[in-house]
């Protein structure tokens, strides 16, 4: 049995997993070719740069990312 109440409307949803983030960046490749990359995840330093670089010029200045 499900209780209702009109302050379910305003619950937050549960975060989203890592697994699940891994999901849908995969999805987005293979559908749309979108590559979600998470920059700290990138070892080569030089590749790194350049793909900070390009996210920059394209979309403006972001947060800087811990190394």
């Amino acid at each position: 049995m499900t209780l209702r109440s009109p302050l379910g409307r305003v619950q937050t949803q549960t975060p989203t997993s890592d697994l699940e983030l891994h999901a849908m960046r995969q999805a987005a490749w293979r559908q749309q070719g979108i590559a979600m990359i998470v920059v700290a995840d990138i070892a080569d330093a030089w590749l790194r740069q350049a793909i900070t670089n390009e996210a920059n010029r394209l979309y403006g200045r972001g947060r800087e990312v811990l190394r």
